[in-house]
């Protein structure tokens, strides 16, 4: 596609809506459940798939359309829908893949919902998921596929951890056993890494996160880069590459080539499923959008400064963000995402966990939210919070310190940022 070669800040304000003469500039919201046609015939080619257009918003919306192509055109994908929720996006991709009896590798560090999606909500229903150490060598993780492993999952940058995936490694592991790799890109987005440009094959995003980027509007997005060969494997894949019964017999990967996926999961699963996005949503999503080559790099640069301050400050017990020469990912950050990695960061305060329960409740400016990565500085304290069911063993287990506290950097003038911080420390 010629879209795709523009550049990201194009892309960002132009892509996905071309009025046409006398039409309106901006994206129009369209508020309406269903759409008219003239014949009865129009209408049965349509619920026959053998037309593409409009007929109901559970199925396909012009407003979410518009939008899901941008998303496709930030990440050089070839189609993408848009879901109610990050979590649809993530469920959806699953489902669309697996089905009873079937098996999915997992890096461990991804975002809780995520890890219970899979390793308990899809088991109910006969998918099961073996969690694997991302740092891992390739054997090792390897040991962990089964002859009916469907798909492998990871996050480019893991929710709340901030740990950097090795995408061309878990690329490499999934394509030679002749599954895809699913990437959720929500913290780095498209702005700052591209998933498919490493060997991911689907991408998937919570919408709600740095995409709206102003806590509007829950939201989710599938991306499909085209690239997985559903029918060199197509034993592997029956709901793609065999007979749908639902639609009289059609074939996925036959009728619609690289648009099968996308296809499949719209046809098939929101019409069954219906976790839409509303079109309303969609509207505020893009306006979101239309910013985000902006917003990112500035959270970036703040998040970045923070974090090189708490780490020479004398009441910080430790500091996780991979933009730091002494983290871990720091390599890997450099690899994948030169240019920047998000606004989250994590970091402990000398007397554990008591004192960043103090700390946090004496911040002003930084506010106490269940939520991240928007355009105002939030902070969480997990074993408070999100995990206070856990005790302190249980908590280290799942990868959080009891004295985490999730720091969401927002794109204020990081002045006041550190000056906030900095009070809070002194009570």
């Amino acid at each position: 596609m010629k879209e795709n070669k523009q550049k990201a800040g194009t892309l960002c304000v132009q892509a996905g809506w071309k009025p046409k003469n006398g039409e309106p500039r901006v994206l129009p919201v369209y508020q309406s459940t269903t759409f008219k046609y003239e014949t009865s015939e129009q209408m049965a080619r349509l619920f026959d798939l053998k037309e593409s257009g409009y007929f109901y918003t559970r199925l396909q919306n012009p407003t979410n359309d518009a939008v899901a192509s941008k998303i496709a055109a930030l990440e050089g994908g070839v189609a993408a829908m848009l879901t109610s929720s990050g979590q649809a996006a993530n469920f959806f991709t699953c489902f669309n893949i697996c089905e009873a009896g079937d098996h999915i590798v997992s890096a461990t560090s991804i975002y809780g919902g995520t890890y219970n999606l899979l390793g308990v909500t899809l088991k109910k229903m006969g998918i099961d998921c073996t969690f694997v150490d991302q740092d891992a060598d390739e054997a090792e993780i390897e040991k962990a596929f089964r002859p009916n492993t469907k798909m492998m999952f990871g996050e480019t940058l893991s929710n709340p951890g901030v740990m950097v995936l090795d995408i061309e490694k878990f690329a490499r592991i999934a394509h030679k056993h002749g599954v895809p790799l699913v990437v959720d890109n929500t913290f780095a987005t498209p702005i700052n890494c591209r998933p498919f440009e490493w060997g991911a094959d689907i991408v998937t995003h919570s919408t709600t996160k740095y995409m709206d980027g102003h806590a509007c509007c829950v939201g989710g997005a599938i991306v499909d880069s085209g690239n997985f060969d559903w029918e060199a494997h197509a034993d592997k894949f029956p709901g793609l590459c065999q007979p749908d019964e639902s639609y009289h017999g059609l074939t996925y990967t036959k009728a619609f080539g690289k648009l099968a996926f996308i296809t499949k999961a719209t046809s098939q699963l929101m019409r069954d499923l219906g976790s839409i996005q509303s079109p309303m949503n969609a509207f505020l999503l893009n306006l979101g959008l239309e910013t985000l080559h902006l917003r990112v790099p500035q959270h970036c640069k703040n998040a970045q400064i923070v974090a090189e301050w708490l780490e020479k400050c004398d009441k910080v017990a430790w500091v996780n963000y991979p933009g730091l020469k002494s983290n871990k990912y720091y390599e890997l950050a450099q690899k994948y995402l030169p240019n920047g990695l998000c606004g989250v960061l994590s970091f402990g305060l000398k007397g554990g966990r008591d004192v960043a329960i103090r700390f946090m409740d004496n911040l002003k400016l930084v506010a106490i939210v269940t939520h991240v990565a928007d355009a105002r500085s939030c902070v969480l304290h997990p074993a408070s919070h999100t995990h206070r069911q856990l005790t302190d063993e249980q908590l280290l287990e799942a990868g959080i310190a009891p004295d985490l506290i999730r720091f969401s950097v927002g794109i204020e003038n990081v002045e006041d940022i550190l000056a906030d911080i900095e009070q809070a420390l002194a009570k």
